[in-house]
């Protein structure tokens, strides 16, 4: 099984922004290609998500859904392959240069935005891909306005979220200073690299290192 994805695009300039940090479609919308035995060929355009790589792979592996379903929050992505739909998409960012936590909802043409700092967004996706004109304020689309905020009012609380965040760094500011006395180790893997092992040294035999070195090997 193989996929190819990435987590996150860039905005590059596109309505002033830059990086990431946007749920706007050159932020936001990443490749995702899964080749796998009985996967057929083909091209989806049901919006998804990288939520959904887990537990996919877990199906594709033989693994059954409710075994995954208490600890994963994506779907397994076997029945879109097949035409199915799947429900939809959310996104969230709380993260740097965002001062209240921000929801997104994609749901076939429409993407739905919501920040309790900042005005609603309804993209059509369909109609208006680079997301210049915002349906919000559109009577002709209350209708599909209110089936969106409803979708996300079922999903999330925004002050609770809110709330936790703000939690969360406060444990962490609490604890930084101390985190950082005696030995400091990131939290990204660092492999143990034995810099001693690695350049010649007088209990090195010459030729094995130079013969692990050399590629292609002895040349």
């Amino acid at each position: 099984m193989i996929v190819f994805t990435a987590d996150h695009g860039d905005m590059l300039g596109e309505r002033g922004l830059w990086f990431k940090m946007s749920f706007h479609e050159g932020s936001s919308r990443v490749p995702l290609m899964v080749a796998a035995p009985g996967l057929t060929p083909g091209r989806i355009d049901t919006a998804v998500s990288v939520l959904d790589i887990c537990p996919t792979l877990a199906a594709l592996g033989g693994v059954a859904e409710d075994d995954v379903a208490p600890w994963v929050d994506g779907e397994s992505l076997l029945e879109v392959a097949a035409g199915a739909d799947r429900a939809p998409v959310p996104l969230e960012y709380a993260a740097e240069a965002s001062q209240a936590p921000l929801v997104c909802l994609v749901e076939g043409r429409w993407k739905y935005t919501r920040c309790a700092l900042d005005p609603e967004q309804l993209f059509d996706l369909e109609a208006d891909p680079h997301e210049l004109d915002n349906r919000a304020d559109d009577p002709a689309h209350a209708e599909t306005l209110a089936h969106m905020r409803a979708l996300a009012d079922d999903r999330w609380d925004l002050d609770a979220f809110d709330r936790a965040v703000r939690d969360s760094q406060a444990r962490r500011l609490m604890a930084y200073a101390a985190l950082r006395q005696g030995v400091y180790t990131a939290w990204e893997f660092q492999p143990n690299d034995r810099a001693r092992d690695r350049y010649m040294r007088n209990h090195m035999d010459l030729n094995v290192l130079e013969e692990n070195q050399r590629f292609p090997r002895g040349e």
